[in-house]
């Protein structure tokens, strides 16, 4: 659905966007009010400026993390550090298998589940996001996505050998 590479986002950011390849569409997910995802379709002159607020942001962020915070350095700090390091898919892969093996059996999968496991593990999308997107139940996605990672383990292990 998204060729954007996953970044990470300010906390003030309310909004994801998202790009449909397929019928070259632009969108804009975020929660409103009470709650509930909305997916609003924009002109690709909006998502590219939204595109670059993101990147904005994701520069500002980074100048505080490399610059600024390393001036204030507590215990709390450290503690936050270590109970909040996020592990993602890819590292807990990379323990076993190379990037290389890791999209070759992530490509060896139908496009459904392709689609939907990098939306979940590598855009950081919800289940009831996807279905939104997907306009489909939330069982159908989880269970997708289950059996997109039993794939994916399978065709590690013949790889392995």
């Amino acid at each position: 659905m998204n060729n954007q590479p996953k970044r990470r986002k300010s906390k003030d950011n309310p909004y994801s966007l998202l790009h449909n390849e397929r019928n070259n569409k632009y969108f804009v997910m975020f929660k409103d009010g009470e709650r509930n995802t909305q997916l609003i379709e924009v002109d690709k002159v909006i998502y590219e400026t939204m595109n670059k607020f993101e990147l904005d942001d994701l520069a500002e962020m980074n100048e505080y993390d490399n610059h600024i915070e390393h001036s204030e350095i507590f215990e709390t700090t450290l503690n936050r550090r270590i109970l909040h390091k996020p592990q993602e898919i890819e590292e807990i892969i990379e323990n076993n298998f190379t990037n290389k093996e890791l999209k070759k059996a992530i490509n060896q999968l139908s496009d459904i589940q392709k689609r939907r496991i990098e939306l979940y593990y590598f855009e950081n999308k919800t289940v009831e996001e996807i279905a939104i997107i997907e306009k489909t139940t939330h069982q159908a996605v989880s269970e997708t996505i289950r059996n997109g990672v039993a794939n994916i383990r399978k065709k590690l292990k013949k790889l392995k050998k």
